[in-house]
């Protein structure tokens, strides 16, 4: 499944969409995501940003050996978009640590 979190734009086509951080936690948790889109301002900071999905996954990768997705970011917001893709980094060079067969993601 290719998950889009946003709570403005226009879902892309064959992309499930959801608005908030605790759909896409538990819809990944679920497993079969394959690819994420987020956005960082959801329009309610309280409900969270498209970063606690990023903390989230950071967390279950180093912690139960959850196999990420491909993640993209499509934030408007440049400074949240420098932190997020940070966050994908770091992901990413975990992931390859813990798993160094792991496959390479585009």
């Amino acid at each position: 499944m290719k998950l889009f979190l946003d709570d403005e734009r226009p879902t892309p086509e064959g992309w499930h969409r959801v608005y908030w951080p605790s759909d896409a936690i538990r819809l990944l948790e679920a497993g079969g995501v394959t690819e994420l889109s987020l956005d960082h301002d959801l329009g309610d900071d309280a409900r969270g940003t498209g970063y606690d999905v990023i903390v989230w996954i950071e967390e279950a990768v180093a912690l139960r050996g959850f196999v990420p997705p491909v993640i993209r970011i499509h934030s408007a917001n440049p400074s949240a978009v420098a932190k997020m893709r940070a966050g994908v980094r770091a992901i990413e060079k975990l992931a390859d640590e813990l798993s160094p067969h792991r496959e390479i993601r585009p």
